[in-house]
């Protein structure tokens, strides 16, 4: 039987080409399976929410709370689905897994690219694989977002009205743009629908394509060794097979993975629909959006108010803070392959600490997001006495850029530091009579 198969189906090749595949036997290894497994649990708790879900703007009668006969109290069906699945068996327990998911899988997602970019794994022939790492980040944080717009409490209808007015501000096609995406101006009867076009369709689609695309070129290409693998077999892949030893290992970690993802689940609840209700013109104070935007909303919380118009087209503080300001992080983490001037490694995962400018760089980057992260909260330091009216906006953006500069130059001391260390075991070591064991032209890490 197996050889009828082969002769038709070739399942040899693939078992050379694919199933015997090494796998780096590593803990920091696993962070892309963890993305991978989150995807696979969202879209399975999505086919299934999608079958109580009612993607629909029109007006229903809330059968929880069906007002009088004179005055009926009527929701958005989006809206009161969402509560039917709330009172569903096990219904608020898909969503919370659901909701979890998304979270885990951006974390992980991030930790991920942040052992990438420390290791040098981006280098090449590994450039494209780096971009189709951020354009899977970059995905999964629009797919989130889609994702909580859907349940259409007031809260989200808020929120789109943010995203809308985003949109719109773009000069000069921010009109046509707020339509085409959102299907006319907001909020319209096709908003919902086409928002869940986007979230079960659209964006699922381009996430699986690029999963894809990025597991394949892997293969092609094969991992960066742990730096062990350098002592143990040099210049050769050290690993465990796919199909014999690393795919129970992943199913071990995948059940692992759910059982905790579930565990969490029953004790932390997620977005509560019923106490925002149903759409309104009552506005939320201090509305954000999750962890992952929320530097976005930080840099227009701290970029003043402004407007001017420039070629007909009109330039706002909404659309620098939200599109323009935050496009220059994003863009240097897709040139981090060409700025990166130190020497191409195809074999091992690198030492952060033998490239001091990368590592310093990287360690700002951070401090960077997670001070526009904390500036995205300034209301609430204002209101706790942390922070004036008057003097916000200016420590705030003193902080943005003093603390990474910081930051920077204390990671390059603390590089130096270490070196000297190394360097006085090293003479400590020779002046005793030891001799190294790494390969020739190769340091310790």
């Amino acid at each position: 039987m197996n050889q009828w198969l082969d002769e038709r189906l070739h399942l040899s090749r693939l078992n050379d080409k694919f199933l015997r595949k090494a796998f780096p036997v590593h803990h920091s290894f696993f962070l892309g399976e963890i993305t991978l497994f989150s995807l696979v649990i969202l879209i399975l708790t999505g086919i299934l929410l999608a079958l109580s879900y009612e993607p629909s703007n029109t007006l229903v009668i809330n059968s929880f709370d069906p007002g009088t006969s004179d005055k009926p109290n009527l929701v958005p069906a989006a809206y009161h689905s969402a509560l039917k699945i709330n009172a569903m068996p096990f219904g608020d327990m898909l969503r919370r897994i659901h909701h979890w998911c998304a979270n885990i899988m951006v974390a992980a997602a991030v930790i991920h690219m942040m052992r990438i970019y420390f290791t040098g794994a981006f280098k090449k022939p590994r450039e494209i694989n780096w971009w189709i790492g951020l354009l899977l980040l970059i995905f999964s944080a629009l797919t989130a977002v889609t994702g909580y717009i859907l349940p259409y409490d007031n809260y989200a209808y808020q929120t789109l009205g943010v995203v809308y007015a985003i949109t719109k501000s773009v000069p000069w096609v921010g009109d046509w743009l707020a339509q085409a995406a959102f299907a006319g101006a907001f909020p319209g009867e096709q908003v919902i629908p086409r928002i869940y076009g986007y979230h079960i369709m659209l964006l699922p689609m381009i996430l699986v394509a690029t999963t894809g695309a990025h597991m394949l070129l892997m293969i092609k290409q094969k991992h960066t060794q742990p730096q062990y693998a350098k002592r143990v077999a040099y210049k050769k892949i050290v690993g465990v097979p796919l199909s014999t030893q690393q795919t129970p290992i992943m199913l071990l970690l995948a059940l692992l993975f759910a059982g905790l993802v579930i565990l969490f689940s029953a004790f932390i609840p997620v977005h509560p629909v019923e106490y925002f209700g149903p759409p309104s013109a009552t506005p939320i104070a201090n509305i954000k959006p999750d962890w992952y935007l929320l530097w976005v909303f930080g840099a227009l919380a701290i970029i003043p108010g402004f407007s001017f118009t420039l070629l007909g087209g009109t330039i706002t503080a909404e659309f620098v803070g939200a599109m323009v300001f935050p496009a220059i992080p994003i863009g240097l983490l897709f040139l981090v392959p060409l700025l990166d001037r130190s020497k191409d490694n195809m074999y091992y995962a690198e030492n952060p600490t033998n490239h001091p400018v990368r590592l310093a760089a990287g360690v700002a980057f951070m401090v960077f997001m997670l001070v526009l992260s904390l500036a995205g909260y300034k209301p609430e330091l204002i209101a706790s006495g942390t922070l004036t009216t008057g003097n916000a906006n200016a420590v705030l953006w003193i902080m943005t850029f003093l603390l990474p500069a910081l930051s920077y130059f204390l990671t390059m001391a603390i590089v130096r530091g270490i070196r000297t260390l190394r360097e006085a075991d090293e003479r400590e070591r020779l002046a005793h009579g030891g001799h190294g064991g790494a390969a020739p032209g190769h340091s310790h890490d």
